[in-house]
């Protein structure tokens, strides 16, 4: 159904500061999805400006582009036209890619002619399945993706974890967007888009982000617990945020809310939306960054009602350590005490805006140079508290471990240093979405992954070691996905 922007929308033009909302988590208004709107036509249209759809990722809808956003007036501004489409906000690839491609037919016909599309995080990714597995790409000139997981983000692999599965269940996080986003299904997905005769029908072209704000931003939680993996801007690291056969325009110092803002990024790809591309770009062209891994995080989780105490321990030469607890509770009393018995509480709270715990608050504290030994955080709460505990470390430990995966088994090894250890394995296994079998245990540091059919394993690794006679803990996460022959991802 196409529909014509009313005279409200004439004044965000006139007025772009009027506005309400964001992105990834941020909990837009949502819109019906399905329906599209074409923004007002400039006076000063070009014969060789395409024009622009913008598409929107998880947990946002149309209004991303224009509140607290002046990606559409700068759009306007520079004369092209533009369409703004509403998604399933927490839906898959595959339902908004189905529903994305009919949409885009539309829209092609209304302008007479093909669009670039700029999509935001998942946004990209729905693009990409309307465009090679639902038939879009006749309609379609190019695509932008500003901070896609094309790779998927660890935070969902997090979030469908045994430690936090219940927490992102209670909070209502869980649902196919989130699934989807799993890096075992997005391996799965790649190799179905990445080989589909489709592929190479529309070239693509990306950008990534860097910055994930300060102590207490809205992204630095996300940003923390992706470091282990690599740069990236709170949701998405720079390498999930890459097509090795896409072309590279800029990886910037954005973070997953300001690289979808006008004023940043659209100077950068202006020229791409025009019927050309530029023969020579003062863009850097980088090489796909490596994917990195690192045991940075202990991870415990679970409920009381009263008071509850969790341990971690720091091991000697440990430069900085947060503390991050994740709690449905706003107003939970929470007190830290180091080895040497000292006490001290954590009152910084911050609602999470990750996407993947929407409803939770973050109580953290971080802590440079920290005492080697046993710590320990009580948590109070008179109503009760579903909580998450992530300890985030700077130190050399976090590199000394490797978790590979070669067909069906699965083995942690040492990579250096004076390492000794034990695991304890935990798998969670969901098909399309749901829990079929929780808290499967699994000893030994090499182990084969239980026959149990299509879908994804959820696979939580607590490893407790020493090195150099140090003692030291850590939780490593891996999502592997099996499809229905048995193939693994």
């Amino acid at each position: 159904m196409k529909k014509v922007w009313l005279m409200v929308l004439s004044l965000f033009i006139m007025f772009p500061s009027f506005a309400l909302a964001g992105d990834f988590g941020k909990g837009d208004p949502p819109g019906e999805p399905g329906q599209w709107y074409v923004g007002t036509t400039p006076s000063n249209v070009a014969p060789d400006k395409h024009p622009v759809l913008f598409v929107h990722g998880l947990n946002s809808s149309s209004n991303t582009w224009w509140n607290e956003n002046n990606m559409y007036d700068t759009a306007y501004q520079n004369g092209y036209e533009t369409a703004f489409i509403d998604l399933y906000p927490t839906k898959s690839m595959w339902d908004n890619g189905a529903l994305l491609a009919g949409k885009i037919r539309d829209i092609y016909n209304y302008f007479g002619e093909k669009v670039v599309i700029v999509a935001h995080s998942k946004g990209g990714i729905d693009t990409q399945s309307a465009l090679v597995h639902d038939g879009a790409y006749p309609y379609v000139e190019r695509v932008i993706t500003l901070s896609s997981p094309h790779k998927g983000s660890q935070l969902a692999d997090l979030a469908y974890s045994s430690w936090a599965g219940w927490l992102a269940g209670i909070l209502g996080s869980k649902n196919d967007a989130t699934y989807s986003l799993q890096t075992g299904y997005m391996s799965y997905f790649r190799e179905l888009t990445d080989s589909h005769t489709n592929v190479s029908r529309v070239p693509f072209y990306t950008f990534a982000g860097t910055k994930w704000g300060s102590f207490g931003s809205s992204l630095y939680w996300g940003g923390l617990y992706l470091s282990g993996y690599g740069s990236n801007d709170g949701a998405v690291t720079v390498s999930s945020a890459r097509l090795p056969y896409a072309t590279h325009l800029s990886t910037g110092a954005w973070d997953h809310y300001k690289i979808k803002e006008g004023s940043a990024t659209f100077s950068l790809f202006k020229n791409y939306l025009n019927e050309s591309t530029p023969s020579n770009t003062l863009y850097s062209i980088q090489s796909t960054p490596p994917e990195t891994e690192a045991a940075s995080s202990y991870i415990r989780g679970g409920d009381h009602k009263g008071e509850v105490l969790e341990g971690f321990t720091v091991e000697k030469g440990t430069e900085e350590v947060t503390i991050d607890w994740i709690s449905d509770q706003s107003a939970t009393s929470l007190t830290l005490k180091n080895p040497d018995g000292m006490k001290s509480t954590i009152t910084e709270s911050v609602a999470d805006e990750s996407g993947f715990f929407n409803g939770a608050y973050h109580h953290s504290v971080t802590i440079p140079s920290p005492k080697a030994g046993d710590w320990e955080v009580q948590s109070k709460a008179s109503g009760g508290e579903h909580y998450l505990l992530n300890v985030t470390y700077e130190s050399e430990t976090n590199n000394s471990l490797d978790v590979s995966v070669t067909g069906d088994d699965i083995s942690v090894k040492k990579k250096k240093g004076q390492i000794t250890f034990k695991t304890d394995t935990t798998i969670d296994y969901y098909k399309d979405g749901k829990l079929k079998k929780g808290k499967i245990k699994l000893k030994g540091s090499t182990f084969t992954l239980p026959e149990l059919g299509e879908g994804v394993y959820n696979v939580t690794i607590d490893v407790e070691g020493k090195n150099a006679g140090e003692k030291f803990n850590r939780t490593i996460l891996k999502t592997i996905y099996v499809d229905d022959k048995g193939k693994i991802y």
